[in-house]
């Protein structure tokens, strides 16, 4: 008799475990990053540097002046060496820190593409 309830609430627990696991699984999980913020009339996208770029896509307002900001902590990769070949910029990133970048204003729908110098790690911002 013990075994035979012993079984029932084994099979109980493995259903509702899996009836959990299977409706987390059909829901949506959304993260919204917020890597642009306002200063003194500028806007300041901050961009993480280490084994590519994070985050990869960016929103900011167009038609504003702009920084991007390239924040390396360790980065050794080739995503420390950065190229924007909109604005001309070309650079290799300190292995720690942060590093500055102005950007002209940017119409509205306009995007700016940057990678690394080997092309493996691309980043992009997109004027709205």
């Amino acid at each position: 008799m013990k075994i035979a309830i012993s079984i029932i609430i084994a099979s109980v627990l493995i259903v509702g475990a899996i009836v959990i696991a299977g409706q987390s699984g059909s829901q949506d999980v959304v993260i919204a990053v917020s890597n642009v913020s306002v200063v003194d009339g500028k806007q300041i996208v901050e961009i993480g540097v280490k084994g590519g770029y994070f985050p990869g896509v960016s929103s900011a307002k167009a038609d504003m002046p702009t920084i991007l900001r390239m924040k390396t902590q360790g980065s050794f990769d080739c995503s420390s060496a950065v190229l924007i070949p909109s604005i001309g910029y070309r650079a290799n990133l300190p292995p720690a820190g942060e590093t500055d970048i102005v950007i002209p204003p940017q119409k509205s729908g306009a995007i700016l593409q940057g990678s690394c110098a080997m092309g493996m790690y691309n980043f992009q911002i997109q004027f709205n």
